[in-house]
Protein backbone atom coordinates (compact mmCIF):
# COMPACT_ATOMS: atom_id res chain seq x y z
CA UNK A 1 0.00 0.00 0.00
CA UNK A 2 1.27 3.47 -0.96
CA UNK A 3 1.34 5.49 2.49
CA UNK A 4 2.05 9.35 2.11
CA UNK A 5 4.04 10.28 5.36
CA UNK A 6 0.70 12.86 6.78
CA UNK A 7 -1.50 9.75 6.24
CA UNK A 8 0.56 6.95 8.34
CA UNK A 9 -1.44 4.39 10.19
CA UNK A 10 0.85 2.89 12.48
CA UNK A 11 -0.48 1.98 15.64
CA UNK A 12 -1.14 -1.78 15.34
CA UNK A 13 -3.65 -2.24 17.96
CA UNK A 14 -5.89 0.76 16.28
CA UNK A 15 -5.60 -1.43 13.04
CA UNK A 16 -7.05 -4.49 14.83
CA UNK A 17 -9.77 -2.16 16.57
CA UNK A 18 -10.32 -0.44 13.15
CA UNK A 19 -10.35 -4.45 11.13
CA UNK A 20 -12.97 -5.58 14.04
CA UNK A 21 -14.98 -2.54 13.81
CA UNK A 22 -15.58 -2.91 9.93
CA UNK A 23 -14.88 -6.61 9.48
CA UNK A 24 -16.58 -6.98 6.26
CA UNK A 25 -12.91 -7.10 3.39
CA UNK A 26 -12.51 -8.53 0.40
CA UNK A 27 -10.18 -11.30 0.34
CA UNK A 28 -7.71 -11.55 -2.93
CA UNK A 29 -5.89 -13.99 -4.43
CA UNK A 30 -4.03 -14.55 -7.29
CA UNK A 31 -4.42 -17.64 -9.36
CA UNK A 32 -2.44 -18.13 -13.12
CA UNK A 33 -1.86 -14.84 -12.75
CA UNK A 34 -4.80 -12.92 -12.24
CA UNK A 35 -6.77 -11.76 -8.85
CA UNK A 36 -9.56 -13.75 -7.39
CA UNK A 37 -11.45 -11.58 -4.51
CA UNK A 38 -14.36 -12.67 -2.49
CA UNK A 39 -16.82 -10.13 -0.37
CA UNK A 40 -16.28 -11.61 3.14
CA UNK A 41 -17.48 -11.29 6.73
CA UNK A 42 -14.83 -11.75 8.90
CA UNK A 43 -13.74 -12.54 12.62
CA UNK A 44 -10.79 -10.54 14.09
CA UNK A 45 -8.75 -11.70 16.72
CA UNK A 46 -5.49 -11.69 18.60
CA UNK A 47 -4.40 -14.75 20.07
CA UNK A 48 -0.74 -15.26 21.74
CA UNK A 49 0.41 -12.02 19.91
CA UNK A 50 -0.64 -13.12 16.70
CA UNK A 51 -3.91 -11.60 14.49
CA UNK A 52 -5.96 -14.23 13.66
CA UNK A 53 -8.97 -13.94 10.69
CA UNK A 54 -11.57 -16.63 9.89
CA UNK A 55 -13.67 -16.38 7.75
CA UNK A 56 -15.80 -18.89 5.06
CA UNK A 57 -16.32 -18.99 1.23
CA UNK A 58 -19.36 -20.82 -0.59
CA UNK A 59 -17.72 -24.20 -1.10
CA UNK A 60 -18.30 -24.06 -5.31
CA UNK A 61 -15.79 -20.38 -5.01
CA UNK A 62 -13.27 -21.26 -7.03
CA UNK A 63 -10.88 -19.05 -4.86
CA UNK A 64 -10.94 -21.78 -2.16
CA UNK A 65 -8.73 -23.80 -5.50
CA UNK A 66 -5.73 -21.56 -4.57
CA UNK A 67 -5.69 -19.85 -0.78
CA UNK A 68 -3.14 -22.40 0.53
CA UNK A 69 -1.20 -22.25 -2.17
CA UNK A 70 0.28 -18.77 -1.77
CA UNK A 71 -0.22 -15.67 0.36
CA UNK A 72 -3.57 -13.70 0.21
CA UNK A 73 -4.37 -9.93 1.39
CA UNK A 74 -7.24 -9.01 2.79
CA UNK A 75 -8.32 -5.25 2.69
CA UNK A 76 -10.86 -3.39 5.37
CA UNK A 77 -11.74 -0.60 3.89
CA UNK A 78 -14.42 1.57 6.02
CA UNK A 79 -15.55 4.90 6.55
CA UNK A 80 -14.87 6.92 3.26
CA UNK A 81 -16.20 10.17 1.41
CA UNK A 82 -15.65 12.58 -0.76
CA UNK A 83 -14.08 15.96 0.16
CA UNK A 84 -15.44 19.43 -1.52
CA UNK A 85 -12.51 21.99 -2.72
CA UNK A 86 -14.91 24.28 -1.21
CA UNK A 87 -13.88 23.45 1.93
CA UNK A 88 -10.45 25.09 1.64
CA UNK A 89 -8.53 28.62 1.71
CA UNK A 90 -7.05 28.52 -1.93
CA UNK A 91 -9.08 28.73 -4.57
CA UNK A 92 -6.43 26.43 -6.36
CA UNK A 93 -7.73 23.66 -4.75
CA UNK A 94 -9.01 19.79 -6.23
CA UNK A 95 -11.35 17.11 -5.06
CA UNK A 96 -9.96 14.21 -3.07
CA UNK A 97 -11.14 11.31 -0.96
CA UNK A 98 -10.40 10.49 2.61
CA UNK A 99 -10.85 6.92 3.57
CA UNK A 100 -9.07 4.61 6.09
CA UNK A 101 -8.04 0.82 4.83
CA UNK A 102 -6.00 -1.69 6.28
CA UNK A 103 -4.74 -4.09 4.62
CA UNK A 104 -3.83 -7.78 6.04
CA UNK A 105 -1.33 -10.47 4.42
CA UNK A 106 -0.94 -13.92 5.39
CA UNK A 107 -1.63 -17.48 4.37
CA UNK A 108 -5.20 -19.07 4.65
CA UNK A 109 -5.93 -22.50 5.77
CA UNK A 110 -8.61 -24.35 5.16
CA UNK A 111 -10.29 -26.06 7.76
CA UNK A 112 -11.12 -29.84 6.72
CA UNK A 113 -12.52 -31.77 9.53
CA UNK A 114 -16.21 -30.87 10.39
CA UNK A 115 -16.05 -29.88 14.52
CA UNK A 116 -13.32 -27.35 13.60
CA UNK A 117 -15.77 -25.87 11.16
CA UNK A 118 -18.44 -26.10 13.57
CA UNK A 119 -16.63 -24.28 15.76
CA UNK A 120 -15.24 -21.03 13.39
CA UNK A 121 -19.34 -20.86 12.47
CA UNK A 122 -20.58 -20.28 15.29
CA UNK A 123 -17.74 -17.95 16.24
CA UNK A 124 -19.04 -15.96 13.50
CA UNK A 125 -22.12 -16.37 15.14
CA UNK A 126 -21.35 -15.30 18.18
CA UNK A 127 -19.82 -12.11 17.17
CA UNK A 128 -22.47 -10.86 14.31
CA UNK A 129 -25.54 -11.86 15.94
CA UNK A 130 -24.99 -14.20 19.20
CA UNK A 131 -29.17 -14.04 20.09
CA UNK A 132 -29.67 -16.61 16.88
CA UNK A 133 -27.12 -19.38 18.61
CA UNK A 134 -29.70 -20.41 20.51
CA UNK A 135 -31.93 -20.89 17.32
CA UNK A 136 -28.67 -22.53 15.74
CA UNK A 137 -28.06 -25.12 18.25
CA UNK A 138 -31.71 -26.09 18.29
CA UNK A 139 -31.47 -27.20 14.22
CA UNK A 140 -31.41 -30.48 13.58
CA UNK A 141 -28.11 -32.09 13.01
CA UNK A 142 -28.70 -32.89 9.93
CA UNK A 143 -29.95 -29.86 9.06
CA UNK A 144 -26.27 -27.92 10.54
CA UNK A 145 -24.13 -30.64 8.82
CA UNK A 146 -25.96 -29.80 5.66
CA UNK A 147 -25.05 -26.22 5.77
CA UNK A 148 -21.35 -26.90 6.82
CA UNK A 149 -21.48 -29.10 3.79
CA UNK A 150 -21.82 -26.17 1.62
CA UNK A 151 -19.23 -24.06 3.15
CA UNK A 152 -15.57 -23.74 3.06
CA UNK A 153 -14.32 -22.26 6.41
CA UNK A 154 -10.78 -20.84 6.78
CA UNK A 155 -8.43 -19.25 9.08
CA UNK A 156 -5.84 -16.57 8.18
CA UNK A 157 -2.52 -16.11 9.99
CA UNK A 158 -1.48 -12.10 9.16
CA UNK A 159 1.86 -11.67 8.47
CA UNK A 160 2.04 -8.05 7.93
CA UNK A 161 -0.55 -5.41 8.53
CA UNK A 162 -0.70 -2.17 6.57
CA UNK A 163 -2.63 1.03 6.71
CA UNK A 164 -3.53 4.67 5.88
CA UNK A 165 -5.77 6.73 7.39
CA UNK A 166 -6.45 9.85 5.17
CA UNK A 167 -8.23 12.02 7.09
CA UNK A 168 -6.94 15.70 5.42
CA UNK A 169 -4.04 16.36 8.03
CA UNK A 170 -2.47 17.74 5.62
CA UNK A 171 -5.15 21.00 5.64
CA UNK A 172 -5.39 23.22 8.56
CA UNK A 173 -7.59 22.99 11.56
CA UNK A 174 -9.95 25.53 9.76
CA UNK A 175 -10.58 23.42 7.02
CA UNK A 176 -10.82 20.38 8.29
CA UNK A 177 -13.37 21.30 11.14
CA UNK A 178 -15.74 22.56 7.85
CA UNK A 179 -15.17 19.10 6.28
CA UNK A 180 -16.10 17.81 9.63
CA UNK A 181 -19.24 20.00 9.76
CA UNK A 182 -20.32 18.80 6.19
CA UNK A 183 -19.57 14.50 6.87
CA UNK A 184 -21.62 15.30 10.49
CA UNK A 185 -24.51 16.44 8.66
CA UNK A 186 -24.45 13.86 6.09
CA UNK A 187 -27.46 11.51 6.06
CA UNK A 188 -24.97 8.28 5.12
CA UNK A 189 -23.59 7.05 8.03
CA UNK A 190 -20.43 5.94 7.11
CA UNK A 191 -19.45 10.10 6.18
CA UNK A 192 -20.86 10.53 10.07
CA UNK A 193 -18.26 7.55 11.64
CA UNK A 194 -15.80 9.30 9.02
CA UNK A 195 -16.47 12.83 10.54
CA UNK A 196 -15.39 11.45 13.69
CA UNK A 197 -11.92 10.12 12.69
CA UNK A 198 -11.12 13.35 11.28
CA UNK A 199 -12.32 15.42 15.01
CA UNK A 200 -9.34 13.60 16.12
CA UNK A 201 -6.70 14.59 14.23
CA UNK A 202 -7.80 18.10 16.05
CA UNK A 203 -6.74 16.82 19.46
Amino acid sequence: MYVPKSFQFDNPAEKIAFMQRYPFATLVTVAHGLPLATHLPFVVEEKDGKVILSSHFAAGNSQTQYVETGSSLVIFSEPHAYISPRHYDKQESVPTWDYIAVHAYGKCRIEQDADAKLILLEKMIRFYEPNYLQQWTSLSHRFRMGMLSGLTAFTLEVTELQGQRKLSQNKTITERTRIIRQLEESPVGIEQDLAKYIQNTLK
